[in-house]
């Protein structure tokens, strides 16, 4: 087992290359759920500014559009 960690002097930079690759791997599905998780938040503030447009176009044009 020792051999194959080694890799005929190559262990290191071969096991420090897979670590970097997993951290960078992991950062970006950190990134992409955080970002999801903000575009979500806008989705409903933008869903609950065009139900507020929409009722204030079936009320007619006197009411006053909330911004």
């Amino acid at each position: 087992m020792s051999e194959f960690l080694y890799m005929s002097g190559y262990g290191t930079f071969i096991w420090s290359a897979y670590a970097i690759a997993a951290i960078v791997m992991v950062g970006l599905v950190v990134l992409t759920l955080r970002n999801l998780r903000a575009n979500e938040a806008r989705l409903l503030v933008l869903e609950e500014q065009k139900k507020k447009w929409d009722q204030s176009l079936e009320d007619g044009p006197s009411a006053e559009v909330a911004p």
